[in-house]
């Protein structure tokens, strides 16, 4: 028997009309992935959405091993594309805008630095020589 290898993950992607593919996680979750953004993100979208969502995860477990009560934590994220083939982001801004008691600016900070730096798998898997630009906004 093959030991499970809780490093690895798997999905599916089967391709349904047009542009559009199912992608399922073995749990059966599924994404809709759709070029034309109709019925659902297009891939490179998509890859925003995981940067912000995956660094985001982080940010909130982090500030509650500082002890902030979190009430609010949203993630703006934009790419800039190349405009030749294979059309690569070129550079990335996340701003994350927090709001929790016991919250300063520091502690924000702190905890947006050691994910996109440290922690976030996506942020760790891109090209490390795009340039990410961070902004962190305490409301």
């Amino acid at each position: 028997m093959t030991a499970i290898d809780p490093n690895r993950r798997a999905v599916t992607i089967e391709w349904t009309e047009a542009l559009r593919f199912e992608a399922a996680t073995p749990e059966g979750v599924k994404v809709t992935f759709d070029s034309a953004g109709k019925a659902g993100p297009g891939p490179m979208h998509a890859l925003l959405m995981a940067a912000g969502a995956c660094s985001g995860m982080d940010v909130v477990s982090i500030l509650e091993k500082m002890q902030v009560a979190l009430e609010y934590c949203r993630i703006e994220v934009s790419g800039q594309r190349a405009e030749e083939h294979p059309k690569r982001y070129q550079e990335m801004k996340l701003t994350f805008r927090i709001k929790g008691e016991g919250l300063t600016q520091a502690k924000a900070d702190r905890a947006v630095e050691l994910s996109v730096t440290k922690y976030c798998s996506v942020m760790a898997t891109l090209d490390p020589a795009m340039p990410v630009g961070v902004e962190t906004v305490v409301e």
